[in-house]
């Protein structure tokens, strides 16, 4: 299938894969090509940054000279990459991963102390006949500002205040670009591995051929661990190694994603940094993964959440820094065009300043869950989570911009009411009932029945005083709060009469603030199977859910929107 312009300089989004180590990340082209790496931290400058500018970003390729056919998929319970070219005369099997293994002394089952070099490592093999093989290396530094020089030294291409490239191919060097053409027979190896400064000499084929034995371990070990034996397990187990990839293991913080400023419309301004850690995600993430039978990411996180809520409280954000920042100024990339010209680039998240009330009630859900697997609290912690509570009966009948942090006015967002409710009912749950928080949890029922319900529809609303409802309200059946199932039916049929467009739902249709348009997001189609399933109508659920599993890609990963049209 011959490929446009548009997608030789910017693959589509699905065309790629995640390699990681729990500190940093790279993506993967179907074509072979690492055009995006951040090494050390998911935050830190990329290596490489072709997907958000074709011309100047960076990128590492190796591919066939030839025509070529590809396959490719993860080893089995591991997040090692492995893409097999085949063309006429011959096949190729490329491995791409970022070593990991467990820190030293750390005990069994531990996954959460961790160690790693920040490197990635590729090994390419002819497995048949032979083949020509191009390699080409183009770094980026300061977030590609300046064009780097590089320079040959003793088997490694380096580069100032840049990357390092070691390897056993020949490659020619030309300004800010080394690439070559090795010829490759049936079982000749070679190797590429990639630092963020260079590590001496070293015999490579060992040294890659025993991270990729440690790497493998690892994942393999983590995977072994899950607890889940059900239907559609490759499919379970697939989406939590996604999800630990996005680990930051020295802290325990959980990215929202790898990456900043892939847009949600071509063309278009929504496009913002999801390289921090927003609470409410990493509590949605942590309760998958316990489901799974993963504590200690939940123990680990517990810390990073205390510290981090320390320079904040009695406030807590709804997002900081993997290091527990809590400034993340945001600021524009004028330099880069943006992935297939949808600019602007952005470093940096403004929306971490917004009040969204809805975030305590979400940390608190994941507390009283940690404590229900067995985690424990001690004197500090609890006394956290306590002023937590009195956060919320101090501020929970302001307006607030919501889960979806629009960037208008603020409003009395139903579901921010609802897990102010969640909030204060966890917090009794695990310490017990007083009073003064028992009648802020009736209080907030009697509001959100009262101003909160469509007089009309009868189901809930998105905000009071507003038309419309909100796809995040299919949360609403497994979180307990004391609404009839005439309502929740209600609000399922209804949010499948507004926000259903194909087979997928919009989050929401008001107007927010911003410019242009998105697509459907799919959590929330997800979301509408969990709701299904827990209000009486498995078959339907069972029917969505097996075809948004289609949706994956060819390597089991799922774009966070999807185009309906397309």
């Amino acid at each position: 299938m011959m490929m446009s312009l548009d997608e030789e300089a910017y693959p589509p989004i699905g065309d790629y894969a995640l390699i990681g180590d729990c500190h940093g990340s790279a993506l993967i082209s179907r074509q072979g090509s690492v055009d995006w790496c951040c090494l050390g931290r998911f935050d830190a400058d990329p290596v490489f940054c072709r997907l958000l500018d074709a011309g100047k970003g960076g990128f590492l390729s190796v591919r066939p000279e030839d025509a070529y056919q590809v396959v490719r998929g993860y080893l089995d319970g591991t997040n090692i990459l492995c893409t097999t070219f085949s063309t006429q005369s011959g096949k190729v099997a490329l491995t791409d991963f970022m070593p990991v293994g467990r820190a030293p002394g750390a005990g069994l089952h531990d996954y959460v102390n961790l160690h790693a070099p920040f490197w990635l490592v590729r090994i390419v093999e002819c497995l048949e006949g032979s083949a020509r093989v191009r390699v080409r290396y183009r770094p980026a530094v300061d977030f590609a500002r300046r064009r780097p020089h590089l320079t040959q030294m003793r088997g490694a291409y380096v580069v100032e205040d840049g990357p390092c490239l070691h390897t056993d191919v020949t490659l020619s060097v030309s300004g800010d670009l080394a690439e070559g053409i090795l010829e490759l027979h049936a079982g000749e190896r070679r190797h590429l591995l990639l630092s963020s400064h260079s590590v001496g000499e070293l015999e490579l084929a060992e040294r890659a051929g025993r991270m990729l034995g440690i790497t493998r371990a690892f994942w393999e070990e983590w995977s072994a661990y899950c607890r889940y034996r059900g239907p559609y397990r490759e499919a379970v187990l697939r989406s939590a190694l996604a999800l630990k990839l996005l680990i930051y293991a020295p802290t325990g913080a959980i990215v929202a994603a790898p990456t900043t400023s892939l847009p949600e419309q071509l063309g278009g301004g929504r496009n913002w940094d999801y390289r921090y850690c927003w609470l409410r995600d990493s509590s949605f993430t942590l309760y998958a993964l316990a489901a799974l039978g993963y504590s200690g990411e939940a123990r680990k996180f517990a810390r990073f959440l205390h510290n981090s809520c320390k320079a904040t409280h009695p406030r807590v954000q709804i997002m900081y820094g993997i290091g527990g920042e809590k400034e993340l100024t945001e600021k524009t990339l004028d330099h880069l065009e943006g992935y297939r010209g949808s600019r602007p680039v952005h470093t940096g998240n403004g929306a971490y300043s917004q009040q969204q009330i809805d975030v305590y009630g979400e940390v608190l859900d994941w507390a009283l869950l940690h404590r229900t697997l067995g985690g424990s609290f001690d004197a500090e912690d609890a006394e956290f989570l306590r002023s937590m509570a009195e956060y919320l009966t101090a501020h929970w009948q302001e307006p607030d911009q919501g889960i979806w942090e629009m960037r208008g006015p603020p409003l009395h967002h139903v579901y921010g009411k609802i897990m102010s409710w969640v909030g204060i009912d966890r917090v009794i749950r695990i310490f017990g009932s007083r009073k003064e928080l028992a009648d802020v949890r009736e209080k907030i029922v009697r509001m959100v029945l009262e101003k909160g319900v469509s007089p009309e529809g009868g189901h809930l609303l998105q905000a009071f005083g507003q038309p419309g409802t909100d796809a995040v309200l299919l949360l609403t059946p497994a979180l307990g709060f004391p609404v009839d199932e005439h309502t929740l039916k209600a609000t399922i049929d209804a949010i499948q009469r507004e926000l259903q467009t194909g087979d997928y739902l919009l989050r929401y249709r008001r107007e927010d603030g911003l410019e242009g348009e998105e697509g459907a997001f799919l959590i929330c189609s997800f979301w509408l199977v969990d709701a299904l399933l827990m209000t009486g109508r498995p078959e339907e659920a069972r029917e969505r859910y097996e075809r948004l599993l289609s949706l994956a890609n060819d390597v089991g990963l799922f774009a966070e929107e999807i185009d309906p049209k397309t």
